[in-house]
């Protein structure tokens, strides 16, 4: 945890000293009104904030101070009238400012007699002077406490960089001054023990006065407006809430924990309970809040910025959970832009797109998931990942409803993990998650960010790791998103070629800036922190990869060695990779990679033979695979000897990195047709070669990820409008009874899947595998060993013809004395055939497939058979 002094960061700046004026009068500085001795005999005036030391009782009498008139210093220009509410003495052009002399009153000490000044005649006459107390000699300089031209007009405009060296309570020359700005308000008063002082209204929404204070007090602010009466704290009279540390790593673009500084945070700052906003936006001329609290006009509640960071910060008291917000962002040409807050951990329920504030309070239940997920890195360890669309999955359910089915239901189906598709913030349902504009924040279609916490637990109590579809490579246009946040190129690239996605019409990052990569290394490792996440599934990494991705020639500049890597996003992912590993042992990331890129899963700190350090990825989507063994699946049986190729080309490359087999959603929509509706030939023949595939998948070297709906053979592509089709699980159906067995299998696979260590412990290892038969294209047969680390072997046999294969022969090693089946996918109750060999199989010693023995098996058609040792 980085330490962050709770305001350890700079004191606001105080205003320069004001030189005193002759153009006006002097007057009251400290009362909110000049009264003269007749008006004050008829009403009190409002009694002074703490004023420096005077007797009790002259709270109830008005305070006038007066500027003292030295007979030595005539020459001076008397100072500049402090500006007070109602002032009777009129301004002409040809008056001059009278200097009075100061009334003093009674002490303990000594008597004096109160002294009047010569008043000169102005309008009517001059206002008759009233008691004011003494003071001491440094605070007899007054200044005018009123805002000046150039400051109003930056705060006005929302493009000033300090408001809190302008408003609130400022020691001065004379006293303190009080500035507030409050658009709409009709009166302004300082409260403070009790007591209070009215502030001279200076027109569109400025308040001002000077009280004779000798410091800053512990204050209030009572608001008037039509119809209403609110009394705040000043949010301009706190100091920052980031410290000189967290600003210099955000600085650096190394923040790790960026989500704790930025975006907004409840808390208590100096005593006082509010949310702290603050947002990264260097190009920006000014930026302010607005949110609910203030009707959506930020004009009120201007922004500082924090040095060269290009952080904006406010404390903003009385504001806690529950608070909509956006950032209203002056762009450098001066026009306006309302953003939602990239950093933030809660948004509205889309379509509506504000920011909302929040904090967790969930309290976790997953110690001992957390304690023992490291002991076994994934590739060393059973995988198998069921990919859910939760908003989908059963439509309607919220996080909560999901978490009392959905653990259920993934354990009782035997998979290790889930793969969550995108849960960030997305504006557009039809984009499944993959167009993320809020990064931090888990979309509030299905409930709060600790309703999802408490999904994640419960799938941690049941034994489940979650894996999240996170997509760093890109984000939509919205123009109240990332685009061009604060009026220029700030998450993309400036460069348009690169900067735009040729594909999907997106932006891309701009990763070779460090406060982008900063953005993103932390929201990795929030999800994995926060959210207890187990891995993540990183999208679309082959397009930040290369430079020349859907690009043609001349839309796009090589690197600066010429070539078309991105050097920005090797980097990026590097960095990203090797600190997810460092701060969250146990976590997994995998890349959705779909090329031949040296080093996806190899350490960052292990360059091969392309002269790149690896990525640093844990595992790696194999697409060939999926491509190569789906086309060949979607082959008529008889066409199938002359693709046999495309069965067995993956064990060329197998062991380059650590793979996940996916059959995700990306292949069962948009006319690709569902995992049982790429097989060919009737119903029958359907189920059983999406059967035989399935086994064989489970058996091939690499981790499994199937797509929700696949598990029951649905018909239908999939729809995030509907989900899937449970219906044809339901018992009064008639068909029911073959989706059924195709899930029935599934559970069946994971079981022995999970109970027989030579199908997951070696999986990255060429000794782990082992072909039988390679070659048997004419006969549509594969078969393959898979050990364990001890030898213990498991024999795959795959056959994906429609016939019936007796006593066909199988090389196996002749230290094994008897094989059983524990799996045949031709089972009657997964609505097969029932053509199995029931009876333990032994060897011959008869040479087969260069093994010195072989067995012979009764081969059913369009199954896959696995045999261990009996």
């Amino acid at each position: 945890m980085i330490p962050r002094p709770e305001s350890s960061g700079p004191h606001p700046e105080q205003p320069a000293e004001q030189k005193p004026a002759a153009a006006e009068p002097t007057g009251t500085a400290a009362a909110g009104k000049t009264v003269t001795k007749k008006a004050a005999a008829k009403k009190k005036a409002p009694v002074p904030v703490e004023a420096a030391p005077v007797k009790k009782a002259a709270a109830a009498e008005p305070v006038a101070k007066k500027t003292v008139a030295k007979k030595t210093t005539a020459k001076k220009a008397p100072a500049k009238k402090a500006v007070a509410k109602k002032a009777v003495t009129k301004k002409t052009a040809a008056q001059k400012a009278v200097a009075k002399k100061t009334v003093a009153r009674k002490t303990a000490a000594k008597k004096t007699v109160a002294k009047k000044a010569p008043a000169r005649k102005a309008g009517a006459g001059a206002p008759e002077p009233a008691a004011a107390q003494s003071l001491p000699p440094e605070m007899e300089i007054a200044v005018s406490p009123a805002v000046d031209a150039a400051d109003r007009e930056r705060l006005l405009s929302g493009t000033h960089h300090a408001p809190h060296s302008v408003l609130g309570a400022h020691p001065v020359p004379g006293g303190v001054v009080f500035r507030v700005f409050r658009p709409y308000a009709l009166a302004v008063t300082v409260l403070s023990g009790g007591l209070g002082v009215e502030l001279h209204d200076d027109g569109e929404g400025f308040f001002s006065g000077l009280l004779p204070l000798s410091g800053v007090p512990a204050y209030r602010l009572r608001v008037t407006y039509e119809g209403t009466v609110q009394e705040t704290e000043d949010a301009y009279r706190f100091l920052p809430t980031l410290g000189e540390l967290d600003l210099h790593l955000i600085g650096e673009g190394r923040h790790e924990e960026l989500w704790t500084v930025l975006g907004a945070h409840p808390m208590t700052h100096q005593g006082v309970a509010g949310t702290r906003f603050s947002v990264w936006a260097p190009n920006a001329r000014g930026v302010r809040v607005a949110g609910g609290f203030n009707f959506w006009d930020a004009s009120g509640f201007p922004m500082r910025s924090l040095g060269s960071t290009g952080v904006w910060e406010l404390f903003v008291p009385g504001i806690g959970e529950g608070e909509l917000y956006k950032f209203e962002i002056t762009r450098p040409d001066g026009s306006k832009t309302m953003r939602a807050d990239p950093l933030a951990r809660r948004t509205e329920v889309p379509p509506a797109t504000s920011s909302v504030v929040t904090a967790s309070h969930y309290e976790w239940g997953d110690a001992e998931w957390l304690e023992r997920r490291a002991d076994v890195p994934a590739h060393r360890a059973p995988f198998s990942a069921y990919e859910v669309h939760l908003a989908s999955w059963r439509p309607g359910l919220t996080y909560r409803q999901l978490a009392e089915q959905l653990p259920a239901y993934v354990k009782d189906l035997g998979f290790t993990h889930v793969e969550l598709m995108p849960v960030a913030e997305h504006p557009f349902g039809g984009s499944w998650g993959y167009q993320v504009t809020g990064f931090y924040a888990p979309t509030a279609r299905l409930g709060t960010p600790d309703d999802f916490r408490y999904l994640v637990d419960a799938l941690h109590r049941a034994g489940i790791g979650v894996i999240m579809d996170w997509v760093p490579a890109h984000f939509p246009r919205d123009e109240w998103a990332l685009a061009e946040f604060d009026g220029r190129p700030l998450y993309e690239h400036e460069d348009p070629l690169r900067a735009a996605h040729p594909d999907w019409g997106t932006l891309e990052f701009d990763f070779g800036r460090r406060e982008v990569r900063n953005f993103l290394v932390a929201n990795a490792l929030y999800w994995c922190e926060e959210f207890h996440i187990d891995g993540l599934r990183v999208d679309a990494v082959a397009s930040m990869l290369y430079l020349d991705y859907s690009r043609e020639p001349g839309q796009w500049t090589p690197n600066e060695h010429g070539g078309r890597e991105n050097l920005d996003a090797v980097a990026f992912l590097q960095e990203m990779n090797a600190t997810v590993y460092r701060r969250v042992p146990g976590v997994v990331t995998i890349a959705e990679e779909s090329t031949a890129w040296d080093g996806v899963t190899r350490a960052t700190h292990h360059q091969g033979p392309s002269g790149f350090g690896g990525l640093g990825f844990g595992l790696k989507w194999n697409m060939g695979w999926m491509h190569d063994s789906l086309q060949y699946m979607s082959h008529e049986p008889v066409h199938r000897r002359y693709h046999h190729g495309e069965m067995t080309f993956s064990m060329v490359y197998a062991y380059s990195e650590n793979y996940v087999l996916p059959i995700s959603h990306d292949e069962v929509v948009h006319g690709k047709r569902s995992l049982v509706s790429k097989m060919p030939g009737d119903w029958w023949q359907q189920r059983a070669g999406l059967r035989a595939y399935l086994a064989y998948m489970w058996a091939h070297p690499g981790k499994q990820l199937l797509f929700m709906g696949q598990e029951f053979a649905q018909g239908a592509e999939w729809s995030e409008a509907r989900g899937p089709d449970w219906w044809l699980l339901d018992p009064h159906y008639g068909a029911e009874a073959d989706h059924r067995g195709v899930r029935d299998l599934v559970r069946d696979l994971n079981t022995v899947y999970a109970h027989t260590p030579a199908l997951w412990r070696r999986d990255t290892e060429p000794d782990g595998f082992r072909w039988v038969a390679g070659d048997a294209a004419e006969d549509n047969v594969l078969a393959f060993l898979r050990y364990d680390g001890d030898g213990s072997p498991l024999l795959a046999v795959c056959h994906f013809a429609p016939v019936v294969r007796h006593d066909y022969r199988i090389g196996v090693p002749d230290d094994v004395p008897a094989w059983h089946e524990v799996l045949n996918t031709d089972a009657g109750r997964y609505g097969g055939g029932g053509i199995a060999n029931p009876d333990p199989v032994k060897p011959e010693a008869r040479g087969r497939h260069g093994h010195p023995a072989s067995i012979r098996l009764t081969l059913p058609p369009l199954a896959t058979v696995w045999l261990r040792p009996a």
